[in-house]
């Protein structure tokens, strides 16, 4: 009698699942990680960026005293949390945005016939730890600033400042893939993607009420950059929010991370069968 074959126990397959991810990360690191004097001076670049960024806010609050109604302390937190959350964010998943450079070379295709998930590969192709010094920065000005605002932690809103980061990171992976996916129809779309990825990190690390109504409607029900930092900020120190943006709404950064991962995933599948090769 023929001896049945085994089927893969799904176990088997979350075990091996993750040590690829593992292997696939771990090499992009150990490879980065042997040019020391590279890496320093990326991760002082970054450092640079993110503190002259925060600088041009500081000038303004200088003029008006508040920005948004919000003291400079305040905007330090949204500032700080948005930056730490992209950072994780771009570190993880920000390759996906220069998906129309591989479609053009012809890359794509060897990275799909390889028995590893495409995203997977495309998000861990260049792990740039560069990035690193914008989490750096942006947890430190995020954890400081919690500090001077007076943040008064309880057990609810200690574990928001923990899963806040996080949950911006997921949104910020789901708009890159989302902006990824989009360039299977637009090969030269990238610039028109950036617009909803980079221009979300601006909108996400800004006091939202700054914004006017339709716009503050936009990103937050269509694109939840306020969700990401401004909305959690409400709600760690207990401020009330404007319009469309109440300060429970700090609450929704992991439920809105889910539905937009959702639509994410279907975008993706979808560009992907569309995908027909380099040649048309």
């Amino acid at each position: 009698m023929a001896e049945r074959s085994r089927r893969p126990d799904p176990a088997d397959r979350q075990v091996s699942s993750a040590r690829m991810v593992a292997t696939l990360y771990g090499s992009r690191i150990r490879s980065q990680a042997t040019f020391r004097t590279s890496f320093v001076t990326d991760v002082a670049g970054q450092v640079l960026i993110v503190a002259t960024e925060f600088l041009e806010l500081w000038v303004i609050l200088s003029q008006v005293g508040t920005l948004g109604g919000m003291t400079l302390a305040q905007v330090a937190v949204v500032y700080g949390l948005g930056a730490l959350a992209f950072g994780i964010g771009d570190l993880l998943f920000g390759e996906i945005d220069n998906l129309s450079s591989y479609i053009r070379s012809g890359k794509l295709e060897t990275l799909m016939i390889r028995p590893v998930p495409l995203l997977l590969q495309i998000s861990s192709l260049d792990l740039s730890l560069r990035r690193i010094g914008r989490i750096v920065v942006g947890l430190a000005m995020y954890v400081t600033a919690l500090a001077i605002a007076g943040f008064s932690p309880t057990p609810s809103t200690l574990a928001l400042a923990v899963l806040a980061p996080l949950a911006g990171a997921l949104l910020f992976g789901a708009l890159f893939t989302m902006a990824g996916a989009l360039q299977f129809w637009l090969v030269d779309g990238r610039e028109f993607a950036n617009a909803f990825t980079y221009g979300s990190n601006y909108v996400a690390t800004t006091p939202g009420a700054v914004f006017a109504l339709p716009m503050r409607a936009f990103f937050t029900f269509v694109v939840p950059a306020t969700l990401i930092a401004y909305a959690p900020t409400l709600a760690l120190l207990e401020m009330p929010g404007p319009a469309l943006v109440p300060s429970w709404a700090g609450w929704m950064g992991l439920p809105a991370a889910v539905l937009v991962w959702i639509v994410a995933g279907l975008l993706w599948r979808a560009g992907v069968r569309r995908y027909t090769g380099a040649g048309g």
